[in-house]
């Protein structure tokens, strides 16, 4: 789930955004007919306009905040299907979360994209007088997400690194999107002989393939990813390709102990992990370079009967 926090000035330029259907310019017609659905009121009620005079009373209890607008959006991932009962939930959750359950806030639904998301339109000033504070609010953002997200069972997004803490800053990240093209452009490496190979079996596994200087992937779902963020830039697919499969293969399987042993050693959970289990996986990686090296070594030795003949000195006889 994603969710953002945004302040303004206008009640009413907010309210109508969220309360109306959208109009497409130039031709000024609707792009989704009755999009939006109030699904809660708090210390409020009515139409939009009798919502707009409410707040701004409201607001008259501290003029000297320029931005008593207090506008959260959350948007779960496509896949993510919440009943009505959820979304109100969710609201009220998300307000006692930031400290406005007590003012004025309004839940709008709204199903104009390809997944429903909540509009919560809130008033940071409350009844007695006290605001609603903004500080720090991308990071509450953030953990409230991931909170809500094992809550109901949603697709779990990462979070932006700056949020975290130092020790999880350095915890390898895994986005199971990236990981899934990684793996098809192992198997397309695996199954082609050349470039062009490879690039027919990547769109056969319905990926558009973008090739300029570099190279770049969008998979079924529209993700676009480029080949340097998954360590597959094009120079490397080429250089792979024209090894043996057998040393494809070998490269391949190194990668994935590598990968493997970097994931166990920043695990947040390393104190658990057996002292068995992190001597295997150096195990496996230490063979995977012993393989490679001696690979490399055989490359370079020059078979015995290719080398030079080394020239037997005559002995000179002594003549007395």
């Amino acid at each position: 789930m994603i969710g953002k926090f945004l302040t303004g000035k206008s009640f009413r330029g907010c309210l109508l955004y969220c309360l109306n259907d959208k109009q497409q310019k130039p031709n000024h017609e609707l792009v989704k007919k009755d999009r939006a659905e109030v699904i809660l009121f708090n210390q409020c009620f009515g139409n939009q306009k009798e919502l707009i005079n409410q707040f701004n009373e409201v607001r008259q209890l501290n003029s000297k905040l320029a931005k008593p607008v207090l506008h959260i959006t959350l948007s779960p991932s496509t896949g993510d299907k919440l009943v009505k009962e959820e979304w109100q939930k969710l609201a009220t959750d998300c307000a006692a979360e930031f400290g406005f359950d007590k003012n004025q806030f309004v839940a709008v639904l709204h199903n104009d994209t390809a997944h429903h998301h909540l509009h919560l339109i809130a008033n940071r000033i409350g009844f007695d007088r006290k605001t609603v504070s903004d500080s720090n609010s991308y990071k509450k953002m953030a953990a409230y997400c991931r909170k809500m997200e094992l809550k109901y069972d949603l697709e779990q997004v990462l979070s932006p690194k700056q949020f975290l803490s130092k020790e999880l800053r350095n915890i390898p990240r895994i986005d199971e999107r990236k990981s899934a093209i990684k793996s098809h452009i192992r198997e397309a490496i695996l199954a082609s002989k050349n470039y062009s190979e490879f690039e027919l079996y990547m769109k056969q596994n319905k990926y558009e393939v973008i090739k300029g200087r570099g190279i770049a992937f969008i998979d079924p779902k529209k993700v676009y990813v480029k080949g340097s963020e998954v360590g597959y830039s094009l120079s490397v697919i080429e250089k792979i390709l024209s090894q043996s499969l057998a040393e494809k293969q070998r490269l391949f399987d190194m990668q994935k102990v590598q990968e493997k042993s970097q994931r166990l050693s920043y695990s947040p959970n390393m104190k658990d992990k057996s002292k068995s289990q992190i001597h295997e996986v150096k195990q496996d990686f230490s063979k995977a370079i012993e393989i490679l090296l001696r690979a490399e070594e055989m490359r370079q030795q020059t078979p015995h009967e290719l080398l030079p003949k080394k020239r037997k000195k005559k002995r000179q006889s002594l003549h007395l």
